[in-house]
Order: C-alpha cells, then sequence, then structure tokens
C-alpha cells in the first residue's frame, strides 16, 4: 500500500555535496552515518540523525538522535533553532541550511522546497564597527574571533564537512595570546547565552570543543560571518 501525497504538500529535495536526494510522501529520508543520505563514516555521527517526513500539509525535519542536535536556519539568518534529540521543525521556507557536529567536524546540508508560501526576511545590518542581527552587536574582536572559528568552513568548496581548527590554532591565526582568545570566547558566549542562544556553556558535561562548534554553527546560521568576512582576517603570508 502506498501513501498518496497531500494536495497542498509541496516538493522537497536534500542537497549534500551535490548528492540530491528527492523526499516522497510517506516514506521518511533519513540523514546519518548509515542511512539513505549517507553523510560520512564518521564514528561520532548516529547511524540515523535526522529525518524528513510529511504530515498534512508541511514536511517536517525531526533528530531522530539520541546524543547530537542540529542548528536550523533560513537562508538569510532571520529564524535559527537548535533542534536537540526529540525535536521537530516544520520545514516551511523555501531554502533551510543545517549544520551539525559529529566529533570534530561540522557538516552543512541543504534542503529546498518548492511552491513554499513563506520568504525568509534578511535580517543582518552593519552599525558603525560592529555586527547585529536582530538584539545582537559583536565588538570587532567579537567579530573577528568568530571568522578565525569559521574560517575552514567559510572557505571550504564543497559545502560538506569542515574540522573546526583548535583554539591555539584560531590565536595563532589572529595573532593573539591563547588568553586573550579564551576571554573572547568567554565573551561572546556570555552574551549570546544571555540573548537566549542555547549550548555554550562550557562545563563538566558539556566539553569546551563542542561548545565552540556550536559557537560556529550559530554564527554561521544567523550569518554574524560570511564569506566576505574572510577579508578581515590578517595575510596567513605575512606570519612567521
Amino acid at each position: 500500500m502506498t501513501t498518496s501525497a497531500s494536495p497542498g504538500l509541496p516538493g522537497l529535495t536534500l542537497d549534500y555535496c551535490g548528492e540530491v536526494h528527492t523526499a516522497r510522501p510517506g516514506h521518511p529520508l533519513v540523514v546519518g552515518r548509515d542511512a539513505e543520505v549517507a553523510i560520512d563514516d564518521n564514528p561520532f555521527l548516529h547511524r540515523h540523525f535526522l529525518e524528513v517526513s510529511d504530515r498534512g500539509d508541511l514536511w517536517w525535519l525531526s533528530n531522530v538522535g539520541t546524543v547530537l542536535s542540529a542548528t536550523v536556519a533560513d537562508e538569510f539568518g532571520g529564524l535559527q533553532a537548535w533542534l536537540a534529540p526529540g525535536g521537530q521543525l516544520p520545514l516551511v521556507f523555501p531554502r533551510t541550511v543545517v549544520w551539525f557536529t559529529a566529533g570534530p567536524t561540522t557538516y552543512e546540508l541543504d534542503i529546498l522546497v518548492t511552491g513554499s508560501p513563506f520568504e525568509p526576511v534578511r535580517q543582518r545590518s552593519e552599525l558603525a564597527g560592529s555586527v547585529t542581527v536582530g538584539r545582537v552587536s559583536l565588538t570587532p574582536d567579537q567579530h573577528l574571533l568568530l571568522v578565525g572559528l569559521c574560517e575552514p568552513v567559510l572557505k571550504r568548496q564543497n559545502r560538506g564537512g569542515a574540522v573546526a581548527p583548535a583554539s591555539n590554532v584560531v590565536a595563532a591565526r589572529l595573532g593573539w595570546t591563547p588568553t586573550k582568545l579564551n576571554r573572547k570566547l568567554d565573551n561572546v558566549c556570555d552574551k549570546l547565552t544571555k540573548q537566549g542562544v542555547r549550548g555554550l556553556h562550557g562545563d563538566a558535561s558539556r566539553l569546551a570543543t563542542s561548545r565552540k562548534a556550536r559557537l560556529v554553527e550559530y554564527a554561521l546560521a544567523t550569518q554574524l560571518v560570511t564569506t566576505a568576512d574572510l577579508a578581515l582576517l590578517p595575510d596567513a603570508s605575512t606570519r612567521p
């Protein structure tokens, strides 16, 4: 027995590294290490992690894993959500971007919905030496820190997986001491946490690497940093 599509259900495709998968009504499209959309042979990644399925006239994205979370945003960063295990979100925008981190690697995939009635609104603005998204305003150093953390993801060409750099590598890249970098990192995480951003507190149950990965995902999802910001980084060829 096959399930017929709802008359109002739009088409949906999922794009990972140029591999395009078309969702079918009544047949969940699963993303994971060993799934229909096979991401990577990464032991830190769930065999089945994310699932796209239909209910009524909407497509939904569900986190069917047990540990990992995903960051979900529209293409302009106006909407950003943290999809924890067991969480679900309707896919209502023409393009939704999903980031998630497994071990040291951050992955990105696109979900395209044809005929969606919703249109995202660009939120980013530049204000006198600061970067503002919604109510979040960063100092130039805080912004530069995010660019340094996100550099490997911003520079990749295949939009697949990228390994986040270690703190000492980012500090050297920016010409900072490790102490200065950690202080700036704490300040950014505290500022965003006060704005309601989850997953940025490092404690016994959340390693510092997880905190940085979540910060990278959030910065990309809300477009606090873009490829144009790479020009702000020091010229690597002039550093010893």
